[in-house]
């Protein structure tokens, strides 16, 4: 583990964004997007909050503070939604009051990149609380399923079970969820309420809306023409 005495730790201006390796699928920018703009919506009031895409966190827990890990995703709770009011190039643990994020989401891809081993091991030492891996391609040969949680017990992790899972921690629960994204179908990862209830996208809020308000209105029509009223016709 990397020792600070009279190794001063550089600042974020001088580290990276990130690691410069390049993802291997759309899906790798696509989902954590999805996820990040569903709370952007919902947190919408709250600033005590980060999430990360493709972005490089920096930590002391390793050997080398320059050399950080990228998950695809990361949530980090208690620190500034923009950091002293500007965008943050990367995450850097000594510098957000050694917060470490709560939650963070790999997604394993053509090429394995140790999400079971060595990354597993990683976000234990960094205090990771929930670790999720998302395997919908290749979780046969990894001998995995295609979602799996797991979460931190006494600096180990554990596998949970069930879908989607409610992290108390967190208020927010996370699952797997069969979309249509630009006109095409497209399973997709996505929070959830305590109840086990998928979180609406704005858009998706606005739909619901007007189709209660087109029910309410034919019901009402519907109710007229019972009383014999043409409700194309009231009175004025």
């Amino acid at each position: 583990m990397f020792s600070s005495v009279n190794q001063p730790l550089p600042s974020s201006a001088e580290l990276p964004s990130s690691d410069d390796s390049p993802v291997d699928n759309e899906d790798q920018n696509l989902l954590p997007n999805l996820l990040l703009l569903l709370l952007t919506h919902l947190w919408a009031e709250r600033m005590d909050w980060y999430f990360g895409v493709d972005m490089a966190i920096y930590h002391t827990t390793g050997l080398n503070p320059r050399v950080p890990v990228v998950p695809d995703a990361f949530l980090s709770l208690g620190v500034e939604r923009k950091k002293g009011g500007k965008s943050r190039r990367s995450y850097v643990t000594w510098e957000e009051q050694d917060t470490p994020p709560i939650w963070v989401l790999e997604m394993v891809s053509h090429q394995p990149g140790d999400e079971y081993t060595e990354k597993l091991a990683l976000y234990a030492r960094l205090g990771v609380l929930y670790y999720v891996v998302y395997n919908p391609e290749f979780w046969q040969r990894d001998r995995h399923q295609p979602f799996e949680v797991y979460k931190l017990d006494a600096g180990t992790y554990r596998l949970q079970i069930g879908e989607p899972y409610w992290m108390p921690e967190i208020g927010l629960g996370v699952g797997r969820h069969q979309a249509e994204v630009g006109g095409l179908p497209q399973e997709i990862l996505t929070w959830y309420d305590a109840q086990g209830n998928r979180h609406l996208s704005a858009e998706e809020q606005e739909r619901q809306r007007t189709e209660q308000e087109r029910q309410a209105r034919q019901r009402l029509e519907a109710y007229l023409r019972s009383q014999g009223i043409d409700p194309n016709h009231l009175p004025e």
